[in-house]
C-alpha cells in the first residue's frame, strides 16, 4: 500500500490488546489426546524482538499484536480468550453458566481456552453457543466446549443458512481450500523471523479435530430478541458480508457489541486467496453502516472473533465509519475504473486509497488487500474474462509455458533473462518468467532454486500475512517437494451435521463424469419421513424429493436413517447394518464406484 503511512507513534492498539488481561495459558501449547502439538504460541516468542529484514515492519507489528495470548476481561461479565487460534472464543456469564461465542477451530484448542477461563472465573457450565458465521474458525471447536451427551437443552444460535454456507465452503470445494489454505496461512513453514511470523487475521491456524454442533435457533431477521440464560441479546443479520450468513449482536445489559467479522483491525477479504464465494463489498459497507445507526448509544465497547476490542463509544463510530468506507471505496471506485474500461490488474495498480484511510492501522492490508481485493470486486461484476479476446482461449499452464520458455530462446536463456530481472529488482517479472521455466520442465533444479529465491524475496517484503505466507511456502514446495499436515474437514463429526441432501451433494462433486457417462441408475433412500430418488444419468449425479409412492419405480430402495447412510457412503454393507433392500443391491455399488477421492496434496506451484 502506498504511503502515507500511520504514525509508528501510536501505541493505543497496543494498549487495548493488553486491557483486561488476567492470565495465560502455560505453556501456550495445545496437544491432542494423542500427543500431537495442535497449537504452539509460544513458537511466537521470536516477535518481541525488533523486526528484521526478513519481515515488513508493519506486518510484523500486526504479528505482535495478534499473538498476544490469554484471558482478558472485555467489559463486566464479558471475556475473550486470544492467541490460543486463529480466531477468538469469547465468554459471557449469564444465571447459571456461561453462553460462548465461535469456540475457535479445533475441539483441543476450545478444551484449553475454556479451561483457561475456568482457572480464573469458576468451573460454570456452557449453557448457550452462539456461532457468528458459517466460517470454520468459528465453529470447528464446538465440542470442545459441548461435548457429546452435553448438549441437551443448550440453544445453539447461528444465522439463517449457516448450515447451507457451513457445507458449501468447508465440503464441496473443501480439498481445494484446504490445500490452498495450507499455503494462505504458511501451516507448513517454521515459525520464524524468515518464515511465518503471522496471518494477518491472526496466527495460523490450528491442526487439531474438527467438529460442528447443528444449530438449533436460527437468527432469522434484524431487530430479533433473545434471551439465553438471562443473557439479553439483540440481532442484526449481515448476509453476504465477510460470509454468506453471518451476524452482528448487542448486549443491551453490559453495553456490548460484537462486530462478528465484519469489523476487525486489518482490511479484510472480498476474496480469501485460499477460495470462496465472491464477497459484497457494497453489501458489506451498508451494513456497517446500518449498525453505526442501530445500535447508536447502546453500547461502550465493540469486540469482534478476531483482533482486540475498541473501548469508548465515539472511538467504536469512528472505527465502523472508516471500516465502511474503506469497503465502499474499494468497491465504487473499482466499477468506475472497470466501467472505464480498464482491466482487473490494471485497476489494481492504479488505485489508492485516500489518506485519512491508508493512516488508519485497522484499514492496512494484512489479510485482505488493496490489490486482490479491486480483482475480487471486478471478478464479481465480470468474472475471469477482461473482454480481450485474446485472453479467451488461451493454453493452459504448462503448454503455455513450452511456447515461453520456446520464444525466450530455450531454458538457459530463460533463466538468464529470469535473473537479470531479479538482479535489476523486478521481482514480479522475474517470477514470472522462471513459473514458465518450471512449468515446461519441473524438472529443472536450477530453475526451481531461483524461483523459490524470487518468492522468498517477495515475501519478505509483503505486508499482507496471506501474500507472504503464499509466497513462502511456495519457495519451501519448490526446494523440498509437497507435504506437510492438512486439517480435516472430512471427519464424522462434520459429516452428520449435514442434511441428507448435503450429503448426497457431496457425492455428485466427486462423482467421475467421464467413466460414467452411460450409466443410467436410480436409487431411492427412504428415511423417516421422507424419500429421495437419487438419478445417475449421463455422469451427473441429481436427487429430488419423491412421494412414499412414486410414479415410477426405482432399481434399488434403501429404507435407512442417516447414520445408515454415512455408513454405506464409508464402504459398508447394507445387509450389515439394518438397512432395509428392496431391489438390485448392485447398483448401489455401481454408484459408488465412479466417486472419487481428490488428492488432499495435489501440486500447487508445479504441474
Amino acid at each position: 500500500m502506498s504511503e502515507p503511512s500511520p504514525s509508528s507513534d501510536d501505541t493505543t492498539d497496543f494498549e487495548n490488546a493488553d486491557r483486561g488481561f488476567l492470565g495465560a495459558l502455560v505453556p501456550g501449547v495445545v496437544t491432542d489426546a494423542a500427543g500431537r502439538t495442535v497449537w504452539d504460541g509460544d513458537a511466537y516468542g521470536f516477535l518481541a524482538e525488533d523486526c528484521p529484514d526478513t519481515a515488513h515492519p508493519s506486518l510484523w507489528r500486526q504479528s505482535r499484536l495478534a499473538a498476544k495470548q490469554g484471558l482478558y476481561e472485555v467489559t463486566d461479565g464479558i471475556y475473550q480468550v486470544r492467541g490460543l487460534d486463529l480466531s477468538n472464543m469469547t465468554v459471557v456469564e449469564g444465571e447459571r453458566g456461561i453462553v460462548v461465542i465461535d469456540p475457535l477451530i479445533s475441539t483441543e484448542t476450545a478444551e484449553a481456552a475454556l479451561a483457561l477461563y475456568r482457572a480464573y472465573r469458576g468451573d460454570r457450565p456452557v449453557t448457550g453457543l452462539i456461532y457468528t458465521h458459517s466460517h470454520g474458525d468459528h465453529f470447528g471447536g464446538s465440542r470442545g466446549v459441548l461435548p457429546h451427551g452435553t448438549e441437551e437443552g443448550v440453544p445453539v444460535l447461528a444465522p439463517a443458512g449457516f448450515l447451507e454456507h457451513a457445507v458449501s465452503e468447508n465440503v464441496y470445494a473443501g480439498n481445494a481450500m484446504t490445500r490452498r489454505a495450507s499455503f494462505m496461512y504458511g501451516a507448513n513453514l517454521p515459525k520464524a523471523p524468515d518464515a511465518q511470523i503471522g496471518a494477518g487475521l491472526g496466527p495460523t491456524t490450528s491442526t487439531g479435530t474438527i467438529s460442528l454442533v447443528p444449530p438449533t435457533v436460527d437468527i432469522t431477521e434484524t431487530g430479533q430478541e433473545e434471551t439465553v440464560d438471562g443473557v439479553r441479546i439483540v440481532f442484526q443479520l449481515t448476509p453476504g458480508t465477510e460470509a454468506p450468513s453471518e451476524m452482528n449482536f448487542l448486549f443491551p445489559d453490559h453495553r456490548a457489541l460484537c462486530l462478528a467479522e465484519n469489523a476487525t483491525h486489518t482490511f479484510h477479504n472480498i476474496l480469501t486467496l485460499r477460495g470462496a464465494v465472491v464477497r459484497d463489498a457494497r453489501i458489506w459497507a451498508a451494513y456497517l453502516d446500518e449498525a453505526i445507526e442501530y445500535f447508536h448509544g447502546r453500547y461502550d465497547v465493540a469486540f469482534a472473533s478476531h483482533h482486540w476490542p475498541t473501548w469508548g463509544h465515539d472511538e467504536v463510530v469512528r472505527f465502523l465509519t472508516e471500516q465502511r468506507d474503506l469497503y465502499a471505496y474499494t468497491h465504487d471506485q473499482t466499477l468506475r475504473l472497470l466501467n472505464e474500461g480498464l482491466t482487473a490488474p490494471e485497476i489494481a495498480e492504479r488505485l489508492e486509497l485516500p489518506p485519512a484511510l491508508e493512516r488508519a492501522w485497522h484499514a492496512r492490508g494484512y489479510y485482505g488487500s488493496l490489490s486482490h481485493n479491486t480483482k475480487a470486486v471486478y471478478q464479481r461484476y465480470l468474472g475471469w474474462f477482461d473482454g480481450n479476446v485474446a485472453h479467451l482461449w488461451e493454453h493452459p499452464p504448462t503448454a503455455l509455458a513450452l511456447r515461453y520458455v520456446a520464444v525466450a530462446g530455450g531454458p538457459e536463456a530463460t533463466l538468464a533473462k529470469a535473473r537479470a530481472y531479479a538482479e535489476e529488482g523486478d521481482l514480479r517479472f522475474a517470477a514470472t518468467l522462471l513459473n514458465h521455466l518450471v512449468f515446461a520442465d519441473p524438472a529443472d533444479v536450477p530453475a526451481k532454486e531461483t524461483l523459490a529465491g524470487v518468492y522468498e524475496r517477495l515475501g519478505h517484503g509483503s505486508e499482507n500475512g496471506p501474500w507472504r505466507n503464499f509466497y513462502l511456502t511456495a519457495a519451501q514446495e519448490l526446494r523440498h517437494g509437497v507435504g506437510g499436515e492438512m486439517v480435516d474437514m472430512t471427519n464424522p463429526e462434520m459429516s452428520m451435521a449435514l442434511t441428507v441432501p448435503m450429503l448426497v451433494d457431496s457425492i455428485a462433486v466427486r462423482i467421475d463424469g467421464p467413466r460414467a457417462w452411460d450409466e443410467d441408475l436410480t436409487v431411492d433412500l427412504v428415511f423417516p419421513g421422507e424419500r429421495r430418488r437419487l438419478t445417475l444419468r449421463h455422469g451427473a449425479l441429481t436427487q429430488r424429493a419423491v412421494p412414499d409412492t412414486p410414479r415410477t419405480p426405482a432399481g434399488l430402495v434403501l429404507t435407512l436413517d442417516k447414520a445408515g447412510l454415512l455408513g454405506l457412503l464409508a464402504g459398508g454393507d447394507p445387509g450389515e447394518r439394518g438397512i432395509g433392500v428392496e431391489g438390485d443391491p448392485a447398483l448401489l455399488a455401481r454408484l459408488l464406484s465412479y466417486v472419487t477421492t481428490p488428492d488432499p496434496l495435489f501440486p500447487v506451484v508445479t504441474p
